[in-house]
């Protein structure tokens, strides 16, 4: 069983910026990836960056990248993701994942067993 908890949203303007905390704990041998994933009201949840727990690979989707960077600290057991430039649109509920198992499709949603229950980003024009 994985348990995770984000924290760090918050109210920002645009270009500003923001740093999502994700406590993980219990976390599986055979999971190969965490990752952050938002949802703003109406749309589907999207794929925002993951990093490989073995080697801290990356991967970013189109519309962040050069502006969030996901990060780890093992020794607290965090997954970090700083945002930068912030942007209106960046606007929704952000949530922290672990895969739980092995998979290599780690940008997607459905390959995630664990969730936070997620913090709010507001971005103001």
């Amino acid at each position: 069983q994985v348990q995770l908890v984000e924290s760090g949203g918050g109210l920002v303007e645009a270009g500003g910026s923001l740093r999502l905390s994700c406590v993980a704990s219990g976390r599986s041998r055979s999971s190969y990836a965490m990752g952050w994933f938002r949802q703003a009201p109406g749309k589907e949840r999207e794929f925002v960056a993951a990093i490989t727990n073995r080697d801290g690979s990356t991967k970013y989707a189109v519309p962040v990248k050069s502006r969030f960077t996901i990060s780890r600290d093992n020794a607290k057991n965090t997954v970090y993701l700083q945002m930068d430039s912030l942007k209106p649109e960046d606007t929704a509920m952000y949530y922290c994942a672990d895969q739980g198992t092995y998979s290599l499709a780690y940008f997607s949603s459905g390959s995630y067993e664990y969730w936070g229950q997620g913090t709010q980003v507001t971005v103001s024009s």
